[in-house]
């Protein structure tokens, strides 16, 4: 088996019961940087916040710069009846030869404990699994992030590794903790 073909030319618009997923754009400036500037929604992200809306700006282009490079897959997240960003969702570090990438995700404060995250979840799984045949997603989250490791849970992830203080970022060794679901155990809760 080679590895996986990705193309993202045609970026791939989804759909889910109350969400669209589509491409961030300059215009969404204003909400990445709520995204990317709030202590509390970086407190488990070990990457630099936003301090300007020029720090946003560069955070969009480089989204757009890996996903015209096919080397990841982001969505901005919108609720049906309006195209505001509540959200980011998309794939990264992605690995074609191993059949698998890491799932990563972002929501504004407002919209979470809603499951919209789930349903996020769920369509891009679909689409990473039958549409791009991935072999198994991961993500890669801090110990102390409880919500996003019920999140997890709750969409069939099971915990493969607590990695100790393995990533070094603001004075501190972290730890990662590693989560990952397998296609064929996707498949088998649809």
């Amino acid at each position: 088996m080679e590895k996986l073909q990705l193309n993202f030319k045609s970026f791939p618009y989804l759909n889910s019961s109350r969400l669209q997923f589509r491409p961030l754009s300059e215009s969404d400036v204003n909400e990445v940087f709520e995204l990317r500037s709030d202590p509390v929604i970086m407190q488990y992200i070990p990457r630099p916040m936003a301090k300007t809306k020029d720090d946003a700006l560069e955070h969009i282009r480089s989204v757009q710069s890996i996903i015209d490079n096919n080397q990841g897959i982001n969505w901005g997240l919108t609720l049906k009846e309006d195209n505001k960003l509540i959200g980011i969702i998309g794939f990264y570090r992605m690995q074609p030869e191993n059949f698998r990438c890491e799932l990563g995700y972002i929501l504004l404060p407002e919209f979470q404990n809603k499951g919209y995250i789930s349903e996020a979840i769920k369509t891009v799984l679909h689409y990473a699994f039958e549409i791009l045949n991935f072999h198994s997603v991961e993500a890669i989250i801090d110990p102390d992030n409880a919500a996003s490791e019920r999140v997890l849970l709750k969409n069939g992830f099971v915990k493969e590794a607590h990695i100790l203080e393995n990533e070094y970022w603001d004075g501190r060794f972290l730890d990662t903790v590693i989560y990952s679901l397998l296609k064929r155990n996707f498949i088998a809760s649809v």
